[in-house]
């Protein structure tokens, strides 16, 4: 029997894959946990479904939601930009994509709330302005992705640790040689070998422009430096710490996105999850690989994106090239090839504010949807 004050929940992006899996960890545990706030975008028969099952005080979508509860639903998305939307949260998590996630992660962080976030792209793009704004208000940001949540798991005091290593399934194309990547075609990358995740993040993790933005987002998070990546078909160790003695810490499991969620919800105390425990005799052997940075160059753009500027930059033309990838419009190679150009165009400078992140966003969209026009493609 649970004897602890059940924890108010806010999940953002409640239709996306983070959103539906945390509102399972909270069916587990409803005990534990109550749903304060929803937020989605479009999706507003899901919504719905979600609400009459859940019943939160307030709930967010940009289409009319058809319910006749008492939950207070606000049909404008600028709602999220409000941080007393956040005050009968005790934890927030941020599953939005993209940029999108930027202004309500200030947002959060400007509230009573915690912040639990999986947008990687807001701490990539704009990761001084929010360490800086959660320091202020004396607050952490808990990570919600698989890796960085087995990083945060690892740490101790930052003095002793050498570098982290972050873990890369491949993605779909890791066995193809680079002719045939060439062609591939985004139909074919959306068949991940492990994980189940949107349409967007798996293309990005067919090119490996994902476990770039992990490695600036890690840099981010911990104010470690040294971050590394190895290819892990398993899936099964997340992330290591290497500390200074030459001993490593690694966390593993099973490929599933509730247990770090369940792991941000918690604060860090361990509960049943429902998730098989590994067999270590089954499993047989655990490999890695390093990555070919030939093959999938979008991995090596990580030691170019010097700064919170450059990563909005990358973030952006990433955004719009996976849209362009995905309706056939471009190649697999055209994908590292006009982020590269976009970083040459846009140079480099300082973020200073959500408002100038969101507006070098919408530039550099505009210059690569062109620059791919132009060159043909």
């Amino acid at each position: 029997m649970n004897n602890d004050p059940v924890k108010k929940i806010g999940i953002l992006g409640s239709s996306g894959s983070i959103g539906r899996q945390t509102l399972d960890v909270i069916r587990k545990h409803k005990d534990m946990f109550s749903v304060e706030l929803l937020a989605c975008k479009g999706n507003a028969s899901l919504l719905a479904e979600q609400i009459a099952e859940f019943k939160p005080k307030t709930a967010v979508c940009a289409r009319p939601v058809h319910y006749s509860g008492e939950t207070n639903i606000y049909n404008d998305l600028s709602a999220l930009a409000d941080p007393s939307l956040y005050e009968g949260c005790d934890i927030v998590i941020n599953g939005i994509g993209g940029m999108d996630g930027l202004i309500p992660t200030l947002a959060i962080l400007d509230s009573p709330a915690e912040l639990a976030t999986a947008n990687k792209e807001s701490i990539v793009s704009a990761g001084k302005l929010i360490t800086q704004t959660a320091k202020k208000r004396g607050k952490n940001i808990i990570p919600v992705d698989s890796e960085h949540s087995a990083v945060y798991q690892c740490l101790e005091e930052k003095d002793n640790i050498l570098r982290l290593i972050l873990t890369a399934s491949g993605g779909a194309f890791r066995d193809y040689p680079k002719e045939r990547l060439a062609a591939a075609k985004a139909k074919d990358a959306l068949n991940h070998p492990t994980w189940i995740m949107g349409d967007k993040v798996t293309i990005d993790s067919a090119t490996l422009f994902n476990k770039c933005m992990e490695i600036i987002e890690a840099k981010n998070l911990f104010g470690i430096n040294d971050v590394g990546v190895v290819i892990h078909r398993q899936s099964i160790v997340h992330a290591l710490v290497e500390f200074k003695d030459g001993s490593l810490k690694a966390s593993l499991s099973h490929p599933d996105m509730r247990l770090p969620i369940q792991y941000a919800l918690t604060g860090g105390k361990r509960l049943s999850s429902g998730i098989n425990t590994l067999d270590f005799a089954k499993l047989g052997a655990l490999t890695f690989e390093e990555p070919d940075l030939d093959r999938f160059p979008c991995l090596g753009i990580a030691e170019k994106i010097s700064s919170d500027y450059k990563g909005c930059v990358a973030c952006a033309a990433d955004e719009i090239l996976v849209k362009l990838y995905m309706k056939d419009m471009i190649g697999f190679y055209d994908i590292p090839e006009l982020i590269e150009k976009a970083l040459l165009r846009f140079g480099d400078g300082e973020i200073t504010s959500a408002g100038q992140a969101l507006g070098i966003n919408k530039e550099v969209k505009e210059y690569t949807l062109e620059c791919s026009r132009k060159t043909g493609r």
